[in-house]
């Protein structure tokens, strides 16, 4: 199955490791590891500018999303 995270971006549900709310970023640990991932280059915005709520985070890459955390978890099942 496959989950869609806005504009024309859909991921495979098994390569999803965590769904984690914009407002964890306040966590000095979880910033961090955003500021390296994105420094990298493995953010992918799939949002408007100053519209993400959600980081979905795979394998492979993190995704930006303009999708709510708890819509997301509730079409991940």
């Amino acid at each position: 199955m496959f989950l869609h995270l806005g504009k024309d971006v859909i991921i495979p549900k098994k390569d999803i490791v965590a769904i984690l709310d914009i407002r964890s970023q306040s966590s000095a640990i979880t910033r961090e590891f955003l500021d390296m991932a994105r420094d990298e280059g493995f953010i992918v915005n799939v949002s408007d500018p100053g519209k993400e709520k959600t980081y979905v985070i795979t394998g492979n890459e993190i995704y930006l999303s303009p999708i709510s955390c708890t819509t997301l978890k509730k079409r991940s099942l």
